[in-house]
């Protein structure tokens, strides 16, 4: 059996520079996954998710 994976919200920030917040296309994409699976807003594996979308400023 493969062992257990630290959830995201356990594990330290990585340290790759500064933060750069969600553009408007990817923050659209959290929103509707977020919908579409019963929620009323995006939550941090939502959010995960549109990070590795690519950014359309």
């Amino acid at each position: 059996m493969p062992a257990p994976r630290t959830p995201p919200w356990k594990k330290p920030t990585p340290n790759k520079g500064k933060s750069r917040p969600l553009s408007p296309a990817q923050k659209a994409a959290a929103r509707q996954r977020a919908e579409e699976n019963g929620r009323a807003y995006p939550n941090l594996v939502d959010n995960m998710w549109a990070k590795k979308l690519p950014r359309e400023d």
